[in-house]
């Protein structure tokens, strides 16, 4: 009976124990149960608010936009031999919408160096391509566009310089001749001048492209349309854009002489005709008198007669001849005064 007792004694004793160590280990069961579980409770929000959270995509910032897709543009632009007229036009069209993208179009104290020199550059480039398309008004735009960028210094561009200023403002100057704008033509020399310190021309004669229009135009006052025809066949003008000005010029002029005729001279044959109109050849005579309604017969031009008038004697057509030149010639003066 004491041994059966002994047993039970360490039996007991021995579940004591068993039942202490559940006791002691029991808590770390469920702890790490609830440390498992405590992070995918900490998870879950994340993953439901990473969505909402995310950065919306947002339109690129204008002045941090990279110029590479505008240098892109004037690259083509650029290309030798030029593109066709409708991809040029395509082109303009797309460089001025990246101009206003990088806040370029006009210059401003924030605007660098470097893309001051593009923007400038763009624009030069459209102002020239305008002249191959024929659009001076197009090419006055730009011109305009440019004024912002002359005034500036040369050394806020990056590379420093002036760029093509010269041959744009000789340009612009050309097609106010052409338009008969003299007032304009001697404002804008008058500027050009004030910024030489007052080199009366002299020293804008110089220049390759603003002393072409300047010469030009003294020229035409002196009534030296020889010189003037001379000046613009294609050996003698500065560029190949001068040339496109010089032919409406010539055509002006040309006109002009065309209307003294008519009133100095009651015929003129064929041949002087040809000299006296700056054309090439008898037929080109024969097609411009058709334009004009005059007569050509027996190899001359007969001009009509204006309203009112009789045939005229070749002592009256002295007079008045004597009396256009004189005119001219006090016309002329009367000018140079002004200016």
């Amino acid at each position: 009976m004491s041994w059966f007792t002994f047993d039970l004694a360490r039996l007991g004793a021995k579940l004591g124990l068993i039942s202490a160590l559940r006791s002691l280990f029991s808590p770390a069961t469920p702890s790490c149960a609830s440390s498992s579980s405590h992070p995918t409770k900490r998870l879950e929000p994340k993953q439901q608010l990473h969505p909402t959270t995310s950065p919306k995509p947002t339109q690129p910032d204008p002045s941090k936009m990279s110029t590479s897709a505008l240098q892109g543009t004037l690259s083509q632009l650029q290309t030798t031999p030029p593109p066709s007229p409708q991809k040029i036009s395509s082109l303009l069209t797309t460089a001025k919408k990246q101009l206003l993208q990088l806040n370029a179009l006009l210059p401003t104290p924030s605007t660098s160096p470097t893309l001051l020199h593009l923007s400038r550059q763009t624009l030069e480039t459209g102002a020239l391509l305008s002249i191959r398309l024929q659009d001076p008004d197009a090419f006055t735009r730009y011109f305009q566009q440019l004024l912002p960028f002359y005034e500036l210094p040369s050394s806020n561009f990056k590379p420093a310089g002036d760029g093509q200023r010269s041959k744009v403002t000789g340009l612009y100057l050309l097609l106010l001749l052409t338009k008969g704008d003299y007032a304009g033509f001697h404002t804008e020399l008058e500027g050009l001048e004030v910024e030489m310190g007052g080199a009366r021309g002299q020293g804008l004669e110089q220049d390759r492209y603003i002393g072409y229009p300047v010469k030009l135009e003294r020229w035409l006052m002196e009534g030296s349309y020889d010189r003037v025809w001379g000046a613009a066949k294609k050996e003698g003008v500065p560029s190949e854009e001068f040339a496109v000005f010089c032919e409406v010029l010539i055509g002006t002029i040309r006109s002009e002489i065309a209307s003294c005729s008519e009133k100095a001279y009651p015929s003129l044959p064929i041949a002087n005709a040809k000299n006296l109109l700056f054309l090439e050849s008898e037929g080109s005579v024969v097609e411009f008198a058709q334009q004009r309604g005059w007569v050509v017969k027996d190899g001359r031009i007969y001009f009509p007669l204006q309203q009112g008038e009789e045939m005229r004697t070749e002592k009256e057509i002295l007079v008045a001849s004597g009396m256009l030149i004189e005119n001219t010639i006090g016309y002329a003066r009367e000018l140079e005064t002004i200016v």
